[in-house]
C-alpha cells in the first residue's frame, strides 16, 4: 500500500504539494474553482500541522512563449487567497535564486505558490521530458513531497515522477480518495460493466478503448469518436470530425469485427450544414456530405438507456455532443439524467464531462467523481499509473540524497 499523507509525521516541515489547478480560464478569469477547492482539503490538514506549504501545479498547453502570458498561475494565488483567507506568496521563475530562498525562508503555515510548471518546457521541456537535474533542483526546496494531482499522475514528468526520488514522500487526500473509488468500483466493476465514451479524437483514445473493450460488455460511443468509427463502418458522416488516419480506421474496422457484440452507435443525430446552422434531426443513415453531426438523437437516446439502465457499472468521460451550445446540449443531459437514477454505480471523469455536469445543472449529484481525463481513463484500463507508482510504499524505509 503507498504511503499516505494521513500516516506521515509532517509537523512543521516544508511540503512540496504537488496539486492540480488546471481550470478553466476566459481572459484570465478563474470560470470554475472546483479543482482549487478539492485541494483545500490536503492543504488545510498540512496548515493544521504547521506546515511550511511549497504548491507545484501545471495550467493549460504551454509550447510557446506567447502561452505563458495566458497561462500564468496569478489568477490561482488570487483564489487560494480568497478561499483560504490567507495571503500566498508567489515564485515567478521556479528554478530562481530568490525562489529557493523565498521557500527556505518560509514560516509555518505560510503558502508559497510557484508559477505553472509548464512554463519549464520552454525552451527544453524541462518538466515533460523528466529531468532529473531539475527534479532534484525543486526537490530541494522541501522536504517531503505530497502528491495530489490525479489528474496527471500519467504523465512521466519531472514535478510527477522526478522529485519523489529525493524526498521521502506520500499520496495526498484527493489522489487517495480517487484512486480508493476506482479501485472499488471500477478495477473489480460489478458486470455488466458499461463505458461510455464521447470526444473529438478517436486516435488520441484508441489505446484506451483497446484495454477496455475485453474488460466491458458494453461500450457506447458519442462525438467524433463514434464519428470515426461509423466511417469505418462505410457510413457517411459528411462534415462531421473524425480522423483521417487510414492506419486508425483499420483499426477500429478490426476491433468492430472482434467485439461486434459489445459495441453501441447512434442511430440518429442532430446535424447543421456547412452552409446553416439550423438543428436537424436525421438517421445516421441518412447524413449528406454537407451535414455536421453535432448531438446524438432520440432513438439513440432511448437505445442507450436501456443499456444503462441494465448495467450494474457504468462509467463516462466524454459528452453526447457540443453541450456549451443550448441546440445540441440535449444528448447529454438526458444521458446523465439516466445516470443519475443508478448514481451509485457510475464514475464520471475527465475534465470535459466534469464541465458539462456543471454546465447543464448535474453538479454534486454524482458521488463518484474523478479529476482525471487521461489519467483515469489509464488507471481503468491498466492499473497503474506512474505518478501513484512513484510513491514509496507504506513500510519502505529510504535513505534520499539531494
Amino acid at each position: 500500500m503507498k504511503q499516505l499523507l494521513k500516516n506521515m509525521y509532517v509537523d512543521n516541515k516544508r511540503i512540496l504539494l504537488r496539486c492540480d489547478f488546471n481550470v478553466p480560464m476566459v481572459n484570465g478569469n478563474i470560470t470554475d474553482e472546483s479543482k482549487i477547492i478539492k485541494s483545500l482539503e490536503t492543504i488545510n490538514y498540512l496548515l493544521s500541522k504547521n506546515c511550511k506549504i511549497i504548491i507545484l501545479s501545471h495550467l493549460g498547453r504551454v509550447k510557446t512563449e506567447e502561452d505563458k502570458a495566458k497561462n500564468s498561475l496569478m489568477p490561482v494565488k488570487n483564489s487560494l487567497e480568497r478561499l483560504l483567507n490567507k495571503p500566498i506568496k508567489f515564485a515567478n521563475d521556479i528554478l530562481s535564486e530568490e525562489t529557493k530562498n523565498m521557500a527556505l525562508n518560509l514560516q509555518s503555515k505560510e503558502i508559497l505558490l510557484l508559477e505553472n510548471t509548464r512554463f519549464l518546457d520552454i525552451p527544453n521541456k524541462w518538466e515533460s521530458t523528466l529531468n532529473e537535474e531539475v527534479a532534484k533542483k525543486i526537490a530541494s526546496l522541501g522536504e517531503i513531497f505530497v502528491f495530489d494531482a490525479f489528474a496527471v499522475a500519467h504523465r512521466n514528468h519531472t514535478t510527477v515522477t522526478g522529485i519523489p526520488k529525493y524526498l521521502p514522500n506520500c499520496l495526498g487526500f484527493l489522489v487517495e480518495k480517487e484512486k480508493n473509488m476506482l479501485d472499488s468500483i471500477i478495477l473489480n466493476p460489478q458486470k455488466p460493466f458499461t463505458v461510455i465514451m464521447g470526444g473529438a479524437k478517436v486516435d488520441d483514445k484508441l489505446k484506451i478503448i483497446k484495454s477496455l473493450l475485453p474488460k466491458c460488455e458494453h461500450l457506447l460511443v458519442s462525438g467524433g469518436i463514434a464519428n470515426s468509427f461509423l466511417n469505418a463502418l462505410g457510413l457517411n458522416v459528411g462534415a462531421s470530425l473524425k480522423t483521417d488516419n487510414p492506419d486508425i480506421t483499420s483499426e477500429l474496422k478490426s476491433l468492430m469485427l472482434k467485439y461486434k457484440e459489445k459495441f453501441a452507435f447512434p442511430l440518429d443525430a442532430i446535424v447543421t450544414t456547412t452552409y446553416d446552422n439550423t438543428p436537424d434531426m436525421k438517421n445516421i443513415n441518412e447524413i449528406d456530405t454537407n451535414d455536421i453531426i453535432k448531438d446524438i438523437g432520440s432513438n439513440t437516446i432511448r437505445k442507450y438507456k436501456n443499456i444503462i439502465m441494465s448495467s450494474k457499472t457504468v462509467f463516462i468521460n466524454g459528452t453526447m455532443g457540443i453541450y456549451e451550445e443550448k441546440a445540441f446540449a440535449n444528448g447529454t443531459s438526458e444521458i446523465f439524467n439516466i445516470l443519475k437514477e443508478i448514481k451509485q454505480n457510475v464514475v464520471i471523469g475527465g475534465g470535459d464531462t466534469l464541465g458539462a455536469l456543471n454546465t447543464l445543472g448535474f453538479k454534486d449529484i454524482f458521488p463518484n467523481i474523478s479529476s482525471g481525463g487521461g489519467a483515469t481513463l489509464e488507471y481503468i484500463a491498466n492499473g497503474h499509473l506512474p505518478g501513484i507508482e512513484a510513491i514509496r510504499e507504506e513500510d519502505k524505509i529510504e535513505t534520499l540524497d539531494l
